[in-house]
């Protein structure tokens, strides 16, 4: 099996000077792979340069901390601890951790400056940002709350608001940033729909005048949205024939992310 010599000359190697107690233990975790899901006491034995009795009383003692399941005699697999602490590894990793490889890469292919964001409530909460380089700085910092109503990472995120949720943030006056920003609740519900037909937001100087932005929403494992990417440039520089391969890549670094976050259990 590829790979398989190396580590275990690294298994043996690293040995010298470490707990061989617990450093064994690790290292018969450590053999577990795609193409070995089951070991045997001689596998052990044979791998660790130790006796078979010895091997054993390994993988007992893995097996009554639960890290070990033992199968009828046939040998045994990864048990039932190992699962519950990489359900909490990846409780541990959130939408930021996911989102900035995929934001750098949308920043590399669209040469505009990104975000991600988040709703809370009424407000929109910027989690990351990844400039570009480029003369168009984001003012957004991480943790700066942003308007509900303009923006396209903001409308991406608004669009799919629940039913019931979005009639309450609707129901108060909602705050004009331009000449550009739709305040009237019945123009933003009608272009909200548009929205979620074509699934990505377009905004065009409604929060900051001259600004283009694209956003997408983030799905996470249930499905529910999660977060937005979106990215934004002067309007003049975006022009109108690369706005269409613009919103691809958007959408498609958000629905990378959403695969992403669904597989870790994020939403």
């Amino acid at each position: 099996m590829p790979g398989s010599a190396s580590r275990d000359a690294g298994i043996g190697q690293g040995r010298r000077g470490r707990n061989a107690t617990a450093d064994r233990a690790l290292d018969i975790l450590l053999m577990f792979d795609d193409d070995r899901l089951v070991l045997s006491a001689a596998d052990v034995a044979t791998r660790l340069a130790v006796a078979r009795s010895t091997a054993y009383r390994y993988l007992q003692s893995l097996t009554g901390n639960g890290f070990l399941e033992e199968r009828d005699g046939s040998g045994f697999r990864l048990g039932p601890r190992v699962v519950d602490l990489a359900r909490l590894a990846r409780k541990g990793v959130g939408l930021s951790d996911l989102a900035r490889p995929v934001m750098r890469g949308l920043v590399k292919r669209t040469g505009m400056p990104a975000l991600l964001t988040r709703r809370t409530g009424g407000t929109v909460v910027c989690l990351e940002r990844e400039d570009a380089g480029t003369s168009l700085r984001l003012s957004y910092e991480r943790g700066e709350v942003l308007g509900i109503n303009a923006g396209a990472s903001a409308l991406a995120l608004l669009a799919w608001a629940p039913a019931e949720e979005l009639d309450e943030l609707l129901a108060g006056p909602l705050p004009r940033y331009t000449d550009a920003t739709l305040a009237d609740p019945a123009a933003l519900r009608a272009h909200l729909a548009e929205i979620r037909e074509q699934g990505y937001a377009v905004g065009h100087g409604e929060l900051d005048p001259d600004v283009l932005g694209i956003g997408a929403p983030v799905r996470g494992a249930n499905g529910n949205i999660v977060g937005a990417l979106s990215v934004a440039a002067f309007s003049h520089r975006v022009p109108e024939r690369e706005v269409p391969h613009h919103i691809e890549t958007v959408c498609q670094a958000a629905e990378d992310l959403s695969g992403q976050a669904a597989r870790m259990g994020i939403g």
